[in-house]
């Protein structure tokens, strides 16, 4: 899954290191840093608007050109630092690649159709993996990997990440054996179903039931 263009974002060197940049968010700058395998670390800044209009429209795992002083670098987002409170974007990494090396990214999995189970049983879909680590060249590298739901016709069924199609030129490396998303009863019903201390052990190793009198020299929980 290719780009049909490139993605351009402009941004400036950064002279404003450590406890300055707050200067620098108040007049509606963002401080970021691009590094990468065969680059060292530059400190540079860039408008806010121009950061949450880029992310807008763009994937994660897009190419970004960060073009800086001229020269256009292919980068990746890798980390945005967001204040817990107001969700203000604080800083944000881009990681410089190379377009003819592969690079290792996780890719959300978008889950497609119907489970029967859920209709027919009210089963629940458990989802239980929600991305994937992949490999490919960065071009290469998918938006998402999308995964049907509808062969999942009973209760207790499961899909795996051995049912993901990666596009060509992608190698899926998350343990095939994993399950991804399966059906579940309801939890009132699984409830219903668990085997009670009776059933499993008999009579005689039966939990106590609330309010009996505890045999002499019996142990009793402090405070029940």
């Amino acid at each position: 899954m290719t780009q049909e263009a490139n993605t351009v974002l402009n941004v400036a060197r950064r002279d404003r290191l450590g406890k300055k940049v707050r200067a620098l968010r108040r007049e509606g700058m963002i401080p970021a840093n691009i590094y990468g395998q065969h680059a060292d670390s530059t400190a540079v800044q860039l408008p806010a608007d121009d950061l949450r209009q880029l992310m807008r429209g763009h994937g994660r795992n897009e190419i970004i050109y960060v073009s800086i002083e001229g020269e256009q670098r292919p980068t990746f987002i890798r980390d945005i630092q967001r204040n817990p409170v107001t969700d203000q974007i604080l800083h944000v990494d881009f990681m410089q690649i190379s377009l003819k090396e592969k690079v290792r990214l996780e890719v959300p999995i978008h889950f497609t159709g119907v489970a029967p189970a859920v209709d027919t049983y009210s089963g629940i879909l458990d989802h239980q993996l929600n991305q994937v680590m992949v490999e490919a060249l960065p071009t290469n590298i998918p938006q998402f990997i999308e995964l049907d739901v509808g062969p999942l016709t009973e209760i207790g069924q499961a899909l795996h990440v051995s049912d993901l199609k990666a596009p060509e030129g992608t190698v899926i490396l998350t343990d095939p054996e994993l399950a991804v998303v399966r059906v579940d009863l309801p939890a009132a019903e699984r409830s219903e179903e668990a085997p009670t201390a009776e059933g499993a052990e008999g009579a005689e190793g039966a939990a106590p039931v609330e309010g009996a009198v505890s045999e002499p020299g019996g142990d009793q929980a402090e405070g029940d």
